[in-house]
């Protein structure tokens, strides 16, 4: 048999892994970042008639650059973050956030060019950078998985990066920035700069989205998705928010008709219904503070959060309490720094069984700490859950 070693595949490319979370079957998926609520009947209903709608016209291509879906993404924004006055004109869609960022780097990337990110974050960001023949540059996060100016600023002026990716609220640790940390970026970077708010709907109230400082930034990019918040993952919907001179750029390196009529058709639908698939998200909001303040009390550490997921720890072995847990049918993400694992907030059923299944797999492995561990009530300071505290994707 023919192995991928037998093959001519670029040389950038041997001895990568294809990205991807496990795909197990178990009763308490908790490691996606998912919302968990599923849409209504009414809204099942709703858009399988936007898909019959659509599947009559399907012998022919789609709406090559999605001009209603986009300016129905704007009015969304404009209703997220009141006073940005966004057009059609300035938001661009794709196939989830991920060929945003593709596109992103196709464009303003490539050989010879350098993005740089502040590390631990999305890992989407180098993976797709490697791809894309840029190199990727880790500033690395300060330790409380903060960024502080300054220290953005420093790395920005060593490297001269292309690009530059900030994430807000940040994946894995949930780390939102705050705007000073974002403006001081856009004075110090070269070339462009990215803003990733896969989870801002998440985010506490008064912290604040760059989408307050699209005007007069001209080389500002921010990412949103209906992924998380929308509860439509399936979907596969990611837009951007920026100068219209970006989406021309982008108009250079997309592939025509990139979104299907079907997938055109579901999103605007889902944001026709946006007050009820939005529904659940201070639920969730609810849920996360409950679920850190929990954790914290069992002597763990825990980062502050404005997604909808919590970054914990610390385990001296955390892939023993990783297992433990998915013994016990709950799967989180064995992700982030070394000693830490992620959990996606769900249901209140779904956080019950965690916390059941956390305090046990904690009992089945000692030496990963319980409460008393000597490191018990340590925690990140950065940002106080009474304070604005702010995370990333």
């Amino acid at each position: 048999m023919t192995s991928l070693n037998d093959l001519p595949l670029r040389d950038d490319l041997r001895g990568r892994e294809p990205y991807g979370a496990p795909q197990l079957a178990v009763p308490y998926a908790l490691n996606t970042n998912e919302n968990p609520y599923p849409p209504s009947e009414a809204l099942v209903k709703a858009l399988g008639e936007a898909v019959m709608d659509v599947a009559g016209s399907l012998n022919r291509y789609p709406d090559r650059d999605a001009v209603a879906l986009r300016e129905d993404l704007a009015a969304f924004l404009d209703t997220d973050t009141p006073g940005v006055g966004l057009t059609g004109a300035r938001v661009w869609a794709a196939n989830g956030s991920n060929e945003i960022i593709q596109q992103i780097l196709q464009a303003f990337g490539g050989a010879g060019r350098t993005a740089l990110g502040f590390e631990p974050s999305y890992s989407m960001h180098p993976i797709i950078t490697a791809v894309s023949g840029t190199r990727w540059v880790d500033a690395s996060r300060d330790e409380d998985f903060g960024l502080e100016p300054e220290r953005a600023v420093a790395a920005v002026e060593e490297h001269r990066p292309d690009i530059v990716f900030l994430t807000s609220p940040n994946n894995p640790t949930g780390t939102a920035l705050p705007l000073a940390a974002i403006e001081a970026v856009l004075a110090a970077a070269p070339g462009m700069v990215v803003v990733d708010e896969a989870y801002a709907e998440f985010r506490r109230a008064g912290t604040p989205s760059a989408l307050t400082l699209l005007d007069g930034h001209p080389r500002l990019i921010v990412t949103r998705t209906m992924s998380k918040a929308f509860a439509m993952a399936g979907t596969r919907l990611g837009y951007l928010a920026a100068d219209p001179a970006v989406i021309d750029a982008l108009l250079l390196v997309r592939l025509p008709y990139h979104l299907s009529a079907v997938t055109q058709a579901v999103a605007r639908t889902a944001l026709a219904h946006g007050e009820e698939l939005l529904g659940g998200v201070e639920a969730l909001r609810r849920e996360r503070d409950d679920l850190v303040a929990w954790l914290r009390a069992e002597g763990l550490r825990v980062a502050d959060s404005d997604a909808n997921f919590v970054l914990f720890g610390t385990f001296p072995d955390r892939r023993r309490v990783w297992e433990g847990l998915l013994e016990r049918g709950v799967l989180i993400r064995e992700v982030g720094p070394p000693e830490w694992l992620r959990v996606s907030v769900g249901t209140p059923a779904e956080m019950a069984a965690f916390r059941t299944a956390l305090r046990q797999a904690r009992a089945a492995a000692p030496a990963d700490g319980g409460p008393g561990n000597s490191d018990a009530n340590t925690r990140n300071t950065g940002n106080s859950d009474a304070g604005n505290s702010e995370e990333s994707l």
